[in-house]
C-alpha cells in the first residue's frame, strides 16, 4: 500500500476553513495585544540548544527535537516553547532599562505529545511583561489572557491559580527535597498522593513536615477559601506566607471571574517562580491557557529581569471557539471582458470576496458560500443575489 500521504503520529494538516479561522484569530489577538502596548517579535524556529532550555526543567528538554548544525557542528534545537526565546530578546537584544511588553505568534514542535489527543505541532501565541516585579504586572497579564479567550469566542472558562514560589519554598526548606525537586514537581502535577507519601521512606527520605505539606497540596483545591485553609495547614515559612497573601490579592482583583485555587497545579516547564495560572473551559480536559511569573530566567543571558506572561495554542483556541461561519462570496463568470475585470477589482478593493471561475469550472469551497453573482444587465456588470 502506498502510504506517502500519511503523516507522523500526532501531526495533522489544517484544511481551508480551519486555517482561515486560525489566521483571522491570530490577527485579532495580535491587534488586541498591540492596543495594550505589546510589541510583536518573531524569533527563529531553530537555535542552539542551550538558550532554548535556559531555566527550564526536564519536561522541556524531552520535548525538544535536537539535531546537529552542519555549519558549526553544535547541537541545535527546534523550539518546543517560545518563552526562553522572548526572554533572550528582552535581556540581550533590546536591553531596555524599564518595562518591556512583548508578544509573539509562531509554531512550536514537541518531540513527544503532551497527551493522547495532543498535537506535536502547535501555533503558540502569547504575551510577556519584563522589568516589573510588582503584582500589577501579574494582574495585567491575567486580564489580557482572559480578554483573549473572550475575543476568541470561548465562554464559561475558569481561572485556576497556583504559586510556584510556595512549592519552591517547601522544597528549599528540606535538603533532601531540593535534591529531588523535579520528581516532586512531577508528582504534584499528577496529584500522585501515594507517590508523595512514599517520599518519607528510603535513604533520601524527606522530613515529616515536608512530606505532610506536600501531600496536603493536592487536597488544597477549591474556591478562595482554600487560601485560609492552607495558612493553617502549611508550615509558617516566609515564602509560603507571602505566596498565600499574593494569591489572595489576585483573587480579590479578579472577583468578576470564576476562580479556583489549586496549590498543586505547578507550572509546566520548571522556570516559574511566582503566581502561575491556567484557564480551563467546559469540555476540554486540559488548560487552554497557561502562564505565570518567571523572574531572573534572563540571568543566563546576562541580565536578571522580573518577568510574567502567558501562552496558548492558537489551533486549540480556534477549536474551542467552534467552527467559523462560511464567508459570503461573489461568483464571477469566466471572461476576459475588460469592464468585468474592472468591476471585479473594484469589489475586491471594497473587501468583497470575488471568485472568477475558469471555463467549465464548478465552484467547490469549504469556507465560501456564494450568495451573489456578477451578471451583465443593461450594458453593465451588476451584483445580484443567487
Amino acid at each position: 500500500m502506498n502510504a506517502n500521504w500519511l503523516l507522523p503520529e500526532h501531526l495533522a494538516d489544517v484544511l481551508p476553513a480551519e486555517a482561515r479561522q486560525i489566521e483571522d484569530l491570530r490577527r485579532t489577538l495580535l491587534d488586541l495585544f498591540r492596543t495594550r502596548g505589546f510589541e510583536t517579535v518573531s524569533p527563529p524556529m531553530l537555535e542552539f540548544i542551550d538558550p532554548l532550555l535556559t531555566g527550564a526543567g526536564e519536561d522541556l528538554n524531552v520535548k525538544t527535537f535536537k539535531l546537529v548544525d552542519q555549519l558549526s557542528g553544535r547541537t541545535l534545537g527546534l523550539r518546543a516553547d517560545m518563552t526562553p526565546q522572548i526572554t533572550r530578546i528582552d535581556a540581550h537584544l533590546l536591553n531596555r532599562p524599564g518595562v518591556t511588553r512583548l508578544c509573539y505568534c509562531g509554531p512550536v514542535l514537541h518531540a513527544r505529545p503532551t497527551g493522547l489527543l495532543a498535537s506535536r505541532e502547535q501555533l503558540q501565541i502569547g504575551a510577556e511583561i519584563f522589568g516589573y516585579a510588582g503584582v500589577q504586572a501579574d494582574l495585567e497579564i491575567i486580564r489580557l489572557a482572559s480578554k483573549s479567550l473572550s475575543v476568541a469566542g470561548v465562554s464559561d472558562y475558569q481561572l485556576v491559580l497556583c504559586h510556584d514560589g510556595l512549592v519552591n519554598a517547601l522544597i528549599e526548606s528540606d535538603a533532601a527535597a531540593l535534591a529531588r525537586a523535579d520528581e516532586i514537581i512531577a508528582l504534584l502535577r499528577d496529584k500522585d498522593l501515594p507517590g508523595l507519601a512514599s517520599l518519607r521512606h528510603g535513604s533520601s527520605a524527606l522530613t515529616e513536615q515536608t512530606v505532610d505539606a506536600l501531600t496536603a497540596l493536592p487536597r488544597l483545591y477549591g474556591d478562595s477559601s482554600v487560601l485560609s485553609q492552607a495558612s493553617h495547614i502549611l508550615p509558617k515559612l516566609p515564602g509560603v506566607t507571602s505566596a498565600l497573601e499574593l494569591l489572595e490579592t489576585v483573587c480579590e482583583a479578579h472577583a468578576d471571574l470564576a476562580i479556583s485555587v489549586d496549590l498543586a497545579d505547578t507550572g509546566a516547564y520548571g522556570y516559574h517562580c511566582g503566581v502561575t495560572f491556567s484557564f480551563y473551559a467546559q469540555g476540554w480536559h486540559d488548560a487552554l491557557v497557561r502562564g505565570g511569573r518567571y523572574d531572573d530566567v534572563s540571568l543566563a543571558f546576562g541580565r536578571a529581569r522580573p518577568a510574567t506572561g502567558f501562552s496558548m495554542d492558537l489551533r486549540r483556541i480556534a477549536l474551542a471557539a467552534g467552527p467559523a461561519p462560511r464567508a459570503k462570496a461573489i461568483m464571477a463568470p469566466a471572461s476576459e471582458n475588460a469592464s468585468l475585470l474592472h468591476k471585479i477589482e473594484q469589489l475586491r478593493a471594497q473587501g468583497e470576496i470575488v471568485v472568477q471561475l475558469f471555463p467549465g469550472e464548478t465552484a467547490q469551497h469549504d469556507e465560501f458560500v456564494f450568495d451573489r453573482e456578477l451578471a451583465f444587465c443593461d450594458q453593465e456588470w451588476v451584483v445580484r443575489a443567487v
